[in-house]
């Protein structure tokens, strides 16, 4: 069972596979998970083994917190590549998150202008307008669809309340292409049940909406670390590689991370 429950709101530096050097900032509770997903291979384990105590940290909290820790960057380093929404959950479900988006470029701007605003996200609340005006001014709004199978979608991400899959996929195309797209691939099972979802059947339909969204980057990955179930499995380097290859043919930009 996966351990890994962030500091609040700031953790890191880190380096990122996808993003290089990263100061996370996390808008959930530091002891333990608020998702509107419950992802099999989160690496924060399921939202039932990680409730809470604590409250999520406070706008003014998170504003003092970052710049606390900018200055100390400026001061020792490391120099941040970027400043990522992350943690323990989904960072867009905070109730003041447009705000905090404010405040984070806010002192971007001022400590360190070259640093990207990052959002790592699940895409559930982009049909929330203010969010999805949040986001727009973020420089990578990053958005998973690891699937349009919905029966996938609900085995493998198992969506917390409404998810409207049709909704959202509309939602992803009206970024105008300020959006990147964040894809798990991954194999093994769950309950019995393939999990495999590097297969045609679902990377070939996918493959179509990515082309209605246009996002500006397409990011292939696979499990890194432990997760909450243990019979899932790693996508091989291969396959991962054969489908950045078929994402590529399509004109799309693709990274992976193996």
């Amino acid at each position: 069972m996966s351990t890994t429950i962030y500091p609040s709101p700031i953790f890191g530096p880190f380096y990122s596979r996808r993003l290089g050097v990263s100061l996370g900032i996390n808008l959930m509770p530091p002891d333990g998970k608020i998702c509107t997903f419950d992802c099999i291979y989160c690496e924060c384990g399921l939202n039932r083994e990680r409730h809470p105590s604590l409250p999520r940290p406070a706008r003014e909290e998170v504003k003092a917190e970052l710049r606390r820790w900018l200055e100390k960057m400026k001061a020792e380093g490391p120099v941040p590549d970027v400043l990522t929404f992350a943690g323990n959950g989904e960072p867009t479900a905070h109730p003041d998150f447009p705000g905090i988006v404010d405040d984070v470029i806010a002192l971007r701007n001022e400590m360190f202008p070259k640093a990207k605003v990052s959002v790592l996200s699940n895409a559930t609340r982009i049909i929330d307008r203010k969010v999805f005006d949040a986001l727009m001014k973020t420089d990578n709004n990053i958005q998973k669809l690891d699937t349009v199978d919905i029966g996938y979608i609900k085995r493998l991400d198992q969506p917390v309340g409404h998810y409207d899959l049709d909704e959202i996929i509309r939602t992803l195309k009206a970024f105008n292409g300020h959006v990147m797209i964040q894809t798990m691939f991954l194999t093994g099972s769950y309950n019995g049940t393939d999990m495999d979802n590097t297969l045609p059947e679902y990377v070939n339909p996918w493959l179509e909406i990515l082309k209605q969204i246009k996002p500006e980057k397409v990011m292939i990955y696979t499990i890194d670390r432990e997760t909450p179930i243990g019979t899932l499995r790693k996508a091989s380097p291969q396959k991962l590689d054969e489908i950045a290859e078929t994402v590529r043919k399509s004109g799309l930009e693709t990274s992976v991370s193996y």
